[in-house]
């Protein structure tokens, strides 16, 4: 009899390879998707096996053997991939809802070690701007609210301009969590200056496209005709105003034009009189050819009487000229 003894590396090398050939791989580890959609996951065995079972939401949902045969819940299935490959499993969830989300476990009967991957479940909620369309007058500061209300997790709210991005600096967002949902509001200030198309849009890693909502800002040219008319009204007053004033003015001056004339031409006159009087010849008289000399004392008695009266008056009205002030006379 002869005994064969196995080399320790050959025995080493041999357990490596079985454990290579009894081996199941699970794809995706990690998938995330939309609430009431469907999810596949496949198992891969590399070896010969019997039976395969599948675990969701905490406890076992899907039985399927090699030849074929699957026991499972509702909302669950499994196939192979290929009619003739026993090899690969699709195990399928449908309409997905929040409490599958967790650990999705496939476990082959035998020396095989359990795969495990994790199933995340996001839901799309609403989405609506408030108050609708807007109208407002040029430069005037508008405010638009939009909310996104049922959302896990919380939606990422952006915002566009007849479809352009508006800058994050004129909005601002808060969330808060209720009933195991987000709830989102943003609100959006800017000064209008154009008619145009306001977009609210919401976004999950899940979503194909962002939800939306829009309306639109219809902004209105100022109304210069109220101001026209208050600037008319008071420009108008103040002509008026200006008016009365200048009339008034006018009146005064030349009144006072006329008293200054009727006075310089009563001076004038005054003057003129006293000139005539205290020329000369006014004085002295004139030369009288048939004047004769009467040696009678009550004769000549009366004639220098005569003389000394004139002589008197003239002086008086000498000195009433002196004392008045000279004035240059401008007649208009």
């Amino acid at each position: 009899m002869v005994l064969w003894k196995i080399p320790p590396v050959l025995l080493c090398m041999s357990v490596l390879l079985r454990s290579v050939e009894m081996e199941v791989q699970l794809e995706p580890m990690n998938a995330t998707v939309l609430l009431g959609s469907d999810i596949q996951f496949y198992a891969r065995v590399q070896g010969s096996w019997d039976i395969m079972t599948w675990q969701a939401r905490g406890f076992q949902v899907l039985t399927i053997r090699k030849n074929g045969e699957v026991t499972s819940e509702n909302g669950f299935s499994a196939v192979f991939c290929q009619d003739t490959e026993t090899s690969c499993v699709q195990f399928t969830i449908y309409n997905i809802s929040r409490a599958d989300a967790g650990p999705v476990s496939c476990i082959v009967q035998g020396s095989y070690a359990p795969q495990t991957a994790y199933l995340s479940v996001q839901e799309s909620g609403t989405l609506r701007i408030l108050g609708g369309n807007q109208t407002v007058n040029q430069v005037q500061q508008v405010r638009f609210q939009c909310v996104a209300a049922g959302w896990y997790p919380a939606p990422s709210i952006s915002w566009s301009e007849n479809g352009q991005a508006v800058d994050s600096s004129l909005f601002n967002t808060s969330s808060s969590i209720s009933g195991g949902v987000y709830n989102s509001t943003s609100i959006l200030s800017f000064s209008a200056s154009s008619s145009t198309t306001i977009k609210c849009l919401a976004s999950i890693s899940t979503l194909q496209e962002p939800l939306s909502d829009a309306v639109f800002l219809t902004v209105v040219p100022p109304d210069w005709t109220v101001l026209v008319a208050v600037v008319v009204s008071f420009g108008s007053c103040a002509l008026l105003v200006l008016l009365i004033v200048g009339i008034v003015f006018y009146n005064k001056r030349r009144k006072s034009k006329q008293l200054n004339y009727t006075d310089e031409m009563r001076k004038v006159r005054t003057q003129s009189h006293i000139s005539s009087i205290t020329s000369p010849e006014n004085r002295r008289g004139r030369d009288n050819p048939s004047f004769q000399v009467h040696t009678a004392e009550s004769g000549d008695v009366s004639t220098n009487q005569h003389s000394s009266s004139n002589d008197a008056q003239v002086k008086d009205l000498v000195k009433q000229a002196q004392s008045m002030k000279h004035r240059h006379v401008t007649i208009v």
